[in-house]
């Protein structure tokens, strides 16, 4: 099933609402969060993961996402990973969705999104937009569900002529304990 861009926005923007929201009564949960941005020479990178877990005697679940952006002079790339599972004694069920853009008016950009796996579920999101003289920006987004383990990195970089990239990297996980 492929999701469009509108669809992965409204799930991204419902994910980090939850994750800022987050006060549930439950057996056992947990939440964790991360994030960081980063601005100098020109450019600016800015990254954002969040995950949670509830986890009872016959069953548990768990969510985990990130996602950045970067942008430096006309050219901005965004990419944003999001997973989930959920298991009983008996089931499981897994979900993973990645995507990402990346705009550059007048240079090149490239978008390379995937997601693979059937037990164990991998996805990734690599976007960029270079513009001719040395400007660009990235975003990369790696994002993994595996037997109760849940993880998402997201990695954004700027860069303008004469300096150094600017970075900001997060990387969120969640441990279902099965």
């Amino acid at each position: 099933m492929i999701i469009g861009r509108p669809a992965l926005t409204a799930i991204a923007i419902a994910f980090f609402a939850g994750a800022i929201a987050t006060g549930q009564a439950q057996v056992s949960s947990s939440t964790v969060g991360s994030g960081g941005s980063a601005a100098g020479h020109g450019g600016s990178a800015s990254t954002i993961g969040s995950g949670g877990a509830s986890v009872s005697p016959g069953s548990a679940s768990g969510t985990v996402g990130s996602g950045g952006s970067a942008a430096s002079g006309d050219t901005s790339a965004s990419s944003l990973g999001l997973g989930a599972q959920s298991t009983t004694t008996s089931q499981s069920s897994s979900s993973l969705s990645t995507g990402g853009s990346a705009a550059a008016p007048s240079g090149r950009t490239m978008n390379k999104s995937g997601v693979h796996g059937g037990n164990a579920l991998s996805g990734q999101s690599m976007d960029q937009a270079h513009d001719p003289g040395g400007v660009w920006s990235k975003s990369h987004t790696q994002t993994h569900v595996r037997r109760g383990e849940l993880t998402s990195r997201t990695k954004s970089m700027a860069h303008q002529p004469g300096g150094p990239p600017v970075k900001s990297t997060t990387g969120t996980s969640v441990d279902l304990g099965r």
